[in-house]
């Protein structure tokens, strides 16, 4: 995987947006406290690992593109990674959607659509991005960790009165 290229979408290439979603394991979560002006964390593993694959979304590239950008990685002209980044009103841009194909996994394309990500909104005025990772996804939560955001938000009752009651949003931020 030597031809690895990263590039904003632009409407030649829109089609990268349709980029589909692909399972990944959830074996754990992250559990995050708040101590002494600190964010804290553990890890809890599930007992069994199951898997999960998210809704494929109907990105329209005109919608994209006047709310933010789209960051697509491409290994040898073939789309294997999207990062969908979309305007906020405070100094970073969120991160709304990170995702590689399963093959290109853990071989460092995430990271790159990240820093191509953060370097725009820089670009655009902004201090760095930040995403939310559910904590049942103990993959996505170490993942931001190890690639520089840090913690700066947990909110618990999102998922009140809905299916997925118990579990909580954790806010990560990466900024220069």
């Amino acid at each position: 995987m030597t031809n690895i290229r990263i590039d904003i979408v632009t409407a030649a290439d829109q089609e990268a947006l349709h980029l589909e979603n692909e399972a990944f394991d959830v074996f754990g979560r992250l559990i995050v406290s708040r101590i002494n002006e600190k964010w804290e964390y553990d890890k809890e593993l599930f007992s069994e690992t199951t898997t999960m694959t998210f809704p494929d979304e109907a990105y329209d590239y005109e919608q994209v593109s006047q709310n933010g950008f789209a960051v697509a990685a491409y290994v040898d002209e073939e789309c294997v990674g999207l990062a969908v980044i979309q305007k906020d009103w405070f100094q970073y841009m969120y991160l709304m959607d990170l995702k590689v194909k399963q093959k290109y996994r853990k071989s460092g394309i995430a990271k790159l659509l990240i820093a191509r990500a953060k370097e725009e909104a820089v670009q655009l005025g902004k201090r760095g991005i930040y995403t939310i990772g559910q904590d049942n996804n103990l993959a996505a939560c170490l993942f931001y960790l190890h690639s520089g955001f840090r913690i700066g938000g947990l909110n618990t009752d999102v998922y009140k009165h809905t299916r997925q009651e118990g579990k909580a949003d954790i806010y990560f931020y990466l900024e220069d």
